[in-house]
């Protein structure tokens, strides 16, 4: 798995937020690497770890799936997008 960001963006509420995800291998088996936060500032970092590979891109998957469900793209709306 790549590295996956998806935004969420609410000119009218001020909101400009990031979500990131990855997996990446570690010294115990695989991490699930997220990390949110406003566009344009560092944002947290939440690593949790996984015996396999496949058990941390699950996890991965899932919490894209919620993000995505909350209102998370992965793209930027243009100006013209955001005002519709």
């Amino acid at each position: 798995m790549s590295v996956v960001q998806l935004y969420r963006v609410n000119e009218a509420a001020n909101m400009r937020r990031f979500y990131r995800v990855d997996v990446q291998p570690s010294l115990f088996g695989f991490s699930a690497v997220y990390e949110w936060g406003r566009i344009g500032r560092p944002g947290q970092v939440q690593i949790r770890l996984f015996a396999t590979e496949d058990e941390a891109r699950i996890a991965c998957d899932h919490k894209l799936k919620e993000k995505q469900r909350d209102g998370y793209a992965c793209l930027l709306p243009t100006k013209k997008e955001e005002n519709n």
